[in-house]
């Protein structure tokens, strides 16, 4: 007999109520709840158990597998392999002592946990040479039920972890990684990898609970061409190379997919792990500044392409780019290049150049509608077909926001133009059969599933008026 079915048994003799059938059932529930993979059905029982207020005999053995783990375990011991961790925290309890806390995600040949390592344990000798991909052995560690309900390793004071240098049948990081073209909702503890796409951007916040809170963004694009943002809570640029090509690979461990505004996502947190190609040094650019938007506060947002006929988003903090005007070559030194977003700030140059015809001006540099493709930043020029119309979108978080739209065409195809926020202000001035002149879309699928690609405005674009 199955060690399950002992289970079971065992159960329905504590609880006659219950039945064979239900059990399956709530075995199922359980399972799809934590998610395929993570829960074997023995672990699914001792929940059920749990939830019954049933203690059951733990199973025999103490060496086991990440799938076979179940809230309750005691003393169990494994072979893992380290997939990211957390840096130490320290956290208070009500009598006001203190204790340190940092978690680490571990993985074996299909599955995938979350360790918590207590107190002194939180900084082992050795701990923090540990690299993603290393063989450990956890020794003597106790499983609870973490928020969700998945079993998490517990490392205490009579819990040890050492590492191991023996063959294991346990895959190496780059036989786990995923390409940002397979990912599907629901997946956590991932390993992916893609390249950069468009802007790498900070964020700064203030959370539910008034703390504040730092945030990266970026989008990465799958062997398919497909892209997906990514948002990696915990992190800011300190932890990033300083001069990223557009086309840059990027591996992230320890993330997860979910459903975002604008379709599938991928959130990460303070214990993944970002690998970037890029460098220390940023390198000077030469570039034709094809527009310049001034914002409220001063700094200067400029939209420039060099000879290849690459377009950057120039963020200027240091009002070095006072001295251009549109149509300017210009060479810089920025203090960050992400993709395809420049940043200037005091440490950087700017140096107006000599006309240099191998640099395209704005009308050289528009695209055809019928030529836009997604993810791409495009300037186009065209008419507009049908009067700007203004909505205001209830985001899931309850939030309201501005999203304005207009119709356009020039001869060769028609497209939607869309700006959310400030953005729409600027569409919001522009009048039916207005020829204008736009600088710095965006091009997006439709969300809804109709094949149309649309182009939205950025913090970067403008809009000129041609008649």
């Amino acid at each position: 007999m199955s060690e399950s079915q002992n289970l079971i048994d065992k159960l329905l003799q504590l609880k006659p109520e219950l039945t064979k059938d239900v059990i399956d059932q709530k075995i199922s529930e359980k399972k799809e709840k934590i998610g395929s993979g993570y829960l074997t059905d023995e672990g699914a029982i001792f929940l059920i158990a749990s939830d019954y207020n049933v203690k059951l005999d733990e199973i025999s053995k103490t060496e086991i597998s990440l799938k076979d783990l179940y809230a309750g375990a005691k003393e169990i011991s494994l072979e893992t392999r380290v997939l990211n961790f957390s840096p130490t925290k320290q956290f208070s309890r009500k009598d006001g002592s203190t204790f340190d806390l940092r978690t680490m995600t571990v993985y074996d040949s299909g599955s995938t946990a979350s360790v918590k390592l207590w107190d002194e344990k939180a900084n082992l000798p050795g701990i923090e040479n540990l690299k993603p991909g290393d063989l450990i052995k956890i020794i003597k560690a106790y499983v609870k039920s973490d928020l969700d309900g998945s079993p998490t390793i517990n490392i205490g004071s009579g819990s040890n972890i050492q590492t191991v240098e023996t063959e294991s049948q346990i895959p190496m990081i780059d036989k786990i990684t995923k390409d940002v073209s397979e990912l599907q909702e629901g997946q956590k503890d991932l390993v992916i990898s893609g390249t950069i796409d468009g802007i790498i951007s900070g964020m700064k916040f203030t959370n539910s609970r008034g703390q504040p809170g730092t945030a990266l963004r970026m989008r990465l694009k799958g062997k398919d061409g497909s892209a997906m943002r990514v948002v990696l809570w915990g992190k800011d640029e300190s932890l990033i190379p300083n001069m990223i090509s557009q086309s840059a690979n990027v591996k992230l461990l320890g993330v997860r997919v979910k459903s975002g505004n604008q379709g599938l996502e991928i959130h990460g947190n303070e214990a993944t792990i970002i690998e970037i190609e890029g460098g220390k040094e940023a390198e000077p650019i030469i570039a034709r500044i094809l527009s310049m938007v001034t914002t409220e506060s001063g700094k200067n947002m400029i939209i420039a392409t060099d000879n290849q006929k690459n377009i950057y988003n120039i963020n200027d903090f240091s009002n070095s780019t006072s001295i251009c005007v549109e149509g300017d070559v210009i060479e810089c030194m920025p203090s960050k290049v992400y993709g395809n977003s420049v940043t200037l700030d005091e440490n950087s140059f700017v140096r107006k150049l000599d006309n240099d015809e191998t640099i395209p001006s704005l009308s050289k540099i528009r695209t055809k509608i019928s030529d836009v493709k997604v993810d791409e930043t495009y300037c186009i020029e065209s008419i507009v077909l049908k009067v700007p119309e203004r909505k205001e979108i209830q985001t899931k978080s309850g939030e309201s926001i501005s999203l304005s739209e207009m119709f356009v065409e020039d001869d060769t195809g028609q497209i939607w133009v869309k700006g959310w926020r400030n953005q729409a202000k600027l569409i919001d001035k522009c009048e039916l059969g207005e020829i204008i002149s736009i600088t710095g879309l965006n091009a997006k699928a439709n969300n809804f599933g109709e094949g149309r690609i649309e182009l939205f405005l950025t913090a970067h674009s403008k809009i000129i008026k041609k008649n």
